[in-house]
């Protein structure tokens, strides 16, 4: 009986601890997350500042302003260089989850950005929320799968909001 007991307790423990650490690990992607989009953010104002510009995307979230004519696609884990070969970033970050990417989205005729990820807790304070309900941003997909996945966290240049043109919902 004591040696049941004993087991039912392990149990609860194992538990409890397993719910803990899968809650850390998801915080640890929320910040890796935040971090990367202010360092891409820090990318983009450096070719905004040498082109006057920010670079365009493509329909699918993308930047598009590398390779030989700032056309090609710039993709993550890869140098974000232009044509004249000035890296703005070594390395393009992913987003940290399998299946989940970055979402940018130029406007403004090139003057202004939004960059958008999916935040997994979805109770951290800068996910929009109504009331209690989390909020995301509608047209942007931070799915790098098939489907479809709405972004809901997002940074923009200094002349723009996330929510310039999306409201969150």
């Amino acid at each position: 009986m004591e040696l049941l007991i004993v087991m039912a307790i392990l149990g609860i423990l194992i538990t409890v601890g397993l719910a803990s650490y899968k809650s850390v690990q998801a915080k640890s992607r929320d910040s890796r997350r935040k971090n990367d989009l202010r360092q891409i953010s820090s990318a983009l104002e450096a070719y905004y500042n040498d082109k006057s510009k920010y670079p365009n995307d493509d329909a699918a979230g993308a930047i598009v302003g590398c390779g030989t004519s700032d056309g090609q696609t710039c993709s993550c884990g890869a140098a974000m260089l232009d044509k004249n070969s000035v890296m703005y970033m070594p390395e393009l970050p992913c987003d940290p989850a399998s299946g989940r990417k970055y979402f940018y989205d130029v406007g403004g005729g090139n003057g202004s950005y939004q960059l958008y990820a999916r935040i997994e807790n979805t109770e951290d304070n800068d996910v929009p929320h109504s009331g209690t309900t989390a909020l995301s941003f509608p047209t942007t997909n931070c799915s790098s799968g098939g489907g479809a996945v709405n972004c809901n966290y997002g940074v923009a240049s200094t002349n723009t909001t996330p929510e310039n043109g999306r409201t969150p919902q």
